[in-house]
């Protein structure tokens, strides 16, 4: 076989420049054949003879003596020959965006054959593709322990996608398109060589857009450093080395000498800035096998010249202690900026308005304080059990699942001092400061709930224990609440109450804010002596039926002094038209963008579990027995109580909002 040598030299340069020396290569002409699409062609040139020269370490970084009677002029800048661009040429080099336009991103849910996965996940990855949201260049890979075929995760995955309400039109070809991007991988969360495996099919797929490029660039020393690209240990040293030796080959197009011309392409090879690929795993899996699966992506599976970040579920941990070992151990393979702890409560649509509707709205930001609020009540509950989930819930209970992170979250981003901006250290620095200014849960402000079988309408509803998965004789909480302070100027004295429950008697997350007494109010008489109903209250209703109500006092059309309580209200459904996104859509889409503003920083982790972590070491310690509650019911007598030891009555017990 007849075998062409190329050179990014001319071909009467020495081996060495300046003194140092180079590698050289020779690739076979099927190699060129083998990666290269049939629409770059190669030009016969006279006194055509290349030679692929590989720079030494040391011979980019050293200062390069002018040639002379070369022309356009080249000088050295941060090491590198290049022509000297026109401002014009450099603002509009400049304005190219290589991370959003053209960086490929490789997108792998760990633990894809899992209910998370099917359920949410691949639905949200589907909805930022519809809504064009995602990168131009995207691959989605599903790695987990089941045997399966590219064709069966398609086929999987295809069952829970669904087109928004709004937007039905391509629907179908749309889900086809997306489909086609899904790959799948199988393998052990613990092993290097199944991650290595799944690293080379990444590398497969993200070399395809590398063509796209050439193809515009028919001149063989770009196609011949390229060739080897699937094949290579890429480092930042191979890509510096390519950018200086295209401009000495004389095989170079002069337009190609050009900045603009050469930023352009070079931005279309992935190849400026030094970025290949940026890569994502999602570990959708069970936290006891998060440490193998985050050794092995970063040991076997990480970019090499993008970035790499990692999303990790809830719960991270049990208490302070386990959650600092996980972090230790996650901060061994990863660096912070790499983890994204993801609580997809802050990526709710009313969690995410709730800075704006304080911030942006001068009515509300001077009332944000003990001068004018009484109580702040966060409430969540669901209107069904585990369902089978018994073993994973019975390890955690509800002060974990719900309290500890959802709902703590939300206070802190409720009772935080103004940011000094949106960025996202900004806004995590006062969440922070929030939760270290809280006093650590005491017992006595805690009260505990397990749902007992009911029988309602002749349908009898299992208790806790009934579920097969949960051991009998379980303590372990389905109900709580608690009442938390913040000991700081703005809160001093505020009862912030949190309830949360499974099995009651209706589905909602809300924020109840219950405003002070008008002092000396004219008409107390005109209430009688129910003053609570007399009080202004603003209600943030976070699902179901996204809305925000204000309670405000009014009189009764008609000729007497009959005063009632009306609502103004925002109802979602009804002002906008278009349809609200799922919370991981947001989360996904901020973590491909690099947006760390909803995820949870390690010190901000840290803080949340020393509030909470007493009071768990108590409750098992103690074998504290909870106080049992019908399936279906309003939850345990008991949370009434501490409610009213702070003057306080739960605002969702009255009139439905």
């Amino acid at each position: 076989m007849a075998t062409h040598s190329y050179s990014l030299l001319p071909s009467s340069s020495s081996s060495s420049i300046h003194g140092h020396n180079h590698q050289r290569l020779n690739f076979s002409s099927y190699i060129a054949k083998r990666v290269l699409p049939a629409k770059v062609s190669f030009h016969s040139r006279r006194n055509y003879h290349l030679n692929l020269a590989l720079m030494q370490d040391v011979a980019v970084a050293t200062p390069a003596t002018p040639v002379e009677n070369e022309t356009p002029f080249k000088k050295l800048r941060g090491g590198f020959l290049s022509s000297v661009p026109s401002t014009q040429e450099l603002k509009e080099a400049a304005s190219f965006d290589v991370n959003k336009d053209e960086s490929t991103v490789s997108i792998t849910v760990v633990g894809a054959s899992g209910d998370l996965a099917k359920k949410k996940i691949f639905p949200a990855l589907f909805a930022l593709y519809y809504e064009g949201c995602l990168p131009k260049h995207f691959t989605i890979f599903g790695y987990a322990r089941s045997k399966m075929t590219d064709a069966e995760l398609r086929n999987m995955v295809s069952k829970t996608l669904a087109c928004r309400i709004d937007k039905r039109e391509n629907c179908d070809e749309k889900i086809d398109q997306f489909l086609k991007r899904c790959f799948y991988h199988s393998g052990q969360y613990d092993s290097q060589e199944n991650f290595a495996e799944l690293d080379k099919k990444l590398k497969e797929h993200e070399v395809m857009g590398v063509w796209e490029c050439l193809a515009k660039f028919s001149f063989p020393s770009v196609v011949m450093w390229i060739g080897g690209l699937s094949d290579k240990n890429i480092t930042s040293d191979y890509w510096s080395q390519m950018d200086t030796a295209l401009l000495l080959s004389e095989d170079i197009p002069s337009t190609f000498r050009n900045e603009k011309q050469r930023l352009q392409c070079m931005k279309e090879l992935n190849v400026q800035g030094g970025r290949v690929s940026n890569r994502l795993f999602y570990l959708s899996i069970p936290p006891n096998i998060f440490i193998d699966a985050v050794k092995c992506t970063s040991s076997s599976a990480s970019s090499g010249l993008g970035w790499t970040r990692v999303i990790v579920e809830k719960p991270f941990g049990r208490d302070s202690d386990s959650s600092a070992a996980l972090t230790k151990a996650l901060k061994q393979y990863l660096e912070e900026d790499q983890i994204f702890r993801i609580d997809h409560y802050l990526g709710k649509e009313l969690v995410e308005n709730l800075s704006v509707l304080r911030f942006s709205n001068l009515i509300f930001e001077p009332l944000w304080s003990r001068q004018y609020i009484r109580n702040v009540q966060l409430i969540f509950s669901e209107d069904f059990g585990t369902e089978g989930r018994g073993g994973y819930f019975d390890n955690y209970g509800i002060l974990r699942d719900i309290m500890q992170n959802h709902l703590l979250q939300i206070l802190a981003l409720f009772a935080m001092e103004t940011p000094v901006s949106l960025e996202a250290e900004d806004i995590r620095n006062e969440k922070v400061k929030v939760l270290r200014s809280m006093r650590p849960l005491q017992l006595e402000d805690v009260v505990v709930g397990q749902y007992k079988s009911h029988t309602k309408g002749g349908v009898t509803y299992p208790a806790y224990t009934d579920d097969n998965t949960v051991p009998k004789g379980s303590l372990t909480p389905t109900f709580a609440a608690a009442a938390l302070f913040i000991d700081n100027a703005r809160w001093d004295g505020v009862p912030f109450l949190m309830k949360a429950g499974k099995a009651l008697h209706k589905k909602r997350a809300e924020i109840r804010v219950q405003f002070r007494h008008v002092p000396g109010n004219l008409y107390n008489q005109n209430f009688e002596t129910d003053l609570d109903q007399a009080t202004n209250e603003l209600v943030i209703r976070v699902q179901p039926d996204e809305a925000i109500d204000l309670k405000i006092n009014n009189k009764v059309p008609g000729l007497g002094m009959r005063l009632d309580h009306s609502n103004l209200n925002l109802h979602y459904a009804e002002r906008y038209s278009k349809e609200i996104p799922d919370a991981y859509e947001r989360l996904l889409l901020d973590a491909i963008e690099g947006e760390r503003r909803l995820f949870i920083r390690s010190d901000e982790l840290d803080a949340a579990w020393a509030l909470f972590t007493p009071v768990l070491k108590e409750l098992e310690e103690k074998n504290i027995i909870p106080e049992y509650y019908p399936y279906g019911s309003r939850g345990p007598v008991g949370a009434h109580y501490l409610a009213a030891r702070y003057n306080v009555r739960w605002g969702d017990i009255g009139i439905e909002q």
